[in-house]
């Protein structure tokens, strides 16, 4: 495994940053908080200081509210085509601005620079899709059953809803809940995650250059998300909320949605089991663990979090995947040879390290990795661990790390039960080459999506989403434009035949 830590000048750094506005964006204008604080954002790779933005407050939060409120019926009423037309032309600003794009996601969050491009190919997806799905709204018309009117069904905007981010796609997450909530019809207030809010905020110029009317996209980067959105969700006039991020804090938040009962969409933690069967293609497997871990440096809550691999096949698989991973270049996100860039914080990279730990204390095996590297930044060397015991923490929680746990089985069931056994559900990735035993999995596995001898399924065109403790709802696909809508029934008498 090669590790460089070598960084681009901070100058480059500045330069990016720079590009980026510093302030709220609240009623179509740029503005400092209301008492005037601020916070640093930290470049991972070095801990260094790359911007300082506006801290947003309560009284921001409800300024921000207000704004939408305002603009809500206006922009709901504004024709689809025009709505599809705006996204539209928001795609084509991130297509032309996509190299900058990247260079942000990069410096703020520490991906891979080839990684960061390839979010902004899939978060430009949403503008794309939902461009076009703005005017598919449909509704229905048919006589009642008795004969004694005509049924209207219509479909309508939500009203103003509260869209908060996470930090590890800070450019796709943000896309994948604007996008649906704008073509529906819906004003937004969109608070992003402190960690990473200079893409969101970039973004937002490039919807205010495509002409975005004001009110209808409001921008709020605080320090102190629940102080801060706490009003909003208090206030009656908010009618949904959009989250993604951990599950205690989705819990917490869909308590406090139910005092106003707000349309919810939780997308929530994940666990997800990679089962390879005695059968499966290796090459493929192999490249499908490389893909569904490492990608984004194992901080996607769709990462492979437990490897069941059946006995037959286990130690081969093992060898290869840690033949792999010792190939890794571990440093800055900025060096074209780099794989797996810093941890988002050091938060993040002690609690791999206790995950690790804990399981080697259980007797699992290293095969590669398994240390801190120290100096500046917080990087975590991606591993490899055999034998691991299911009781260990690492095969209950989930990693959000570089690190590939593989366990193994014997039969069908004893790998369904193995996979089944956690409160989450978001995704599972299946490598057989058996259609019965897939289509069985399609029925059995417990999730909202299954991945059959790929490593990576996200789509803007399909619905993405979990079941148990992964969360509620559906971001993407048609499905996506519906969380901002609701239904409404007419009645009207049947009129008199000539």
């Amino acid at each position: 495994m090669t590790v460089t830590l070598e960084q681009k000048s901070p100058a480059i750094g500045q330069d990016i940053a720079s590009s980026v506005p510093h302030g709220l964006f609240i009623d179509g204008q740029w503005r400092p908080a209301a008492d005037g604080s601020e916070f640093d954002v930290r470049d991972p790779c070095t801990g260094e200081v790359i911007a300082r933005l506006a801290n947003a407050r309560p009284s921001d939060a409800m300024d921000a509210l207000d704004a939408a409120d305002a603009a809500f019926a206006s922009w709901s009423r504004t024709p689809a085509r025009e709505r599809g037309e705006l996204l539209r032309r928001v795609f084509d600003l991130v297509m032309r601005d996509r190299d900058r794009i990247a260079e942000i996601i990069t410096l703020e969050m520490g991906k891979p620079l080839r990684e960061a491009q390839a979010e902004v190919t899939y978060g430009g997806e949403f503008l794309r899709w939902f461009s076009e799905e703005a005017v598919r709204i449909s509704g229905r018309f048919g006589s009642s059953p008795e004969g004694n009117g005509d049924m209207i069904v219509s479909r309508h905007a939500l009203g103003p809803a509260l869209l908060i981010t996470p930090w590890n796609f800070p450019l796709a997450m943000a896309t994948r809940k604007i996008a649906p909530a704008l073509a529906a019809g819906c004003t937004v207030v969109v608070k992003p995650a402190a960690l990473t809010p200079l893409t969101t905020l970039y973004l937002t110029a490039l919807f205010e250059e495509a002409g975005l009317p004001p009110g209808v996209v409001n921008v709020i980067p605080t320090t102190d998300s629940g102080g801060t959105t706490g009003p909003i969700i208090a206030d009656s006039r908010l009618r949904k909320i959009s989250f993604t991020g951990s599950t205690p804090v989705g819990r917490m938040l869909l308590e406090k949605a139910s005092v106003n009962i707000l349309r919810t969409s939780m997308e929530l933690g994940g666990n997800a089991p990679f089962l390879v069967f005695e059968d499966a293609d290796l090459d493929r497997a192999v490249e499908g663990a490389i893909i569904a871990k490492f990608r984004n440096v194992g901080q996607a809550c769709t990462a492979a979090n437990r490897f069941i691999v059946h006995a037959s096949v286990a130690e081969e698989f093992s060898r290869r995947v840690a033949e792999r991973v010792a190939q890794f270049k571990l440093g800055s996100g900025f060096d074209p040879e780099v794989t797996i860039g810093p941890l988002i914080d050091e938060a993040a990279a002690s609690s791999v390290d206790a995950l690790v730990k804990d399981a080697t204390a259980r007797g699992a095996k290293v095969l590669v990795g398994g240390q801190r590297k120290s100096g500046p930044g917080t990087f975590y060397e991606p591993t490899v661990l055999t034998n691991v015991s299911p009781d260990s923490r690492i095969c209950r929680e989930e990693i959000f790390g570089p690190v590939l746990p593989i366990m193994t089985f014997e039969t069908d069931d004893e790998a369904i039960r193995i996979a089944n056994d956690t409160e989450y559900g978001l995704v599972g990735y299946i490598f057989t080459q058996s259609i019965t035993r897939g289509q069985r999995l399609i029925n059995d596995l417990q999730t909202g999506m299954m991945g059959w001898n790929v490593g990576m399924l996200s789509n803007a065109a399909a619905p993405f989403g979990g079941v148990k403790m992964s969360g509620l709802g559906r971001e993407g696909g048609a499905e996506g434009i519906d969380e901002y809508l609701t239904t409404k029934y007419s009645l009207l008498p049947t009129l008199p035949r000539p």
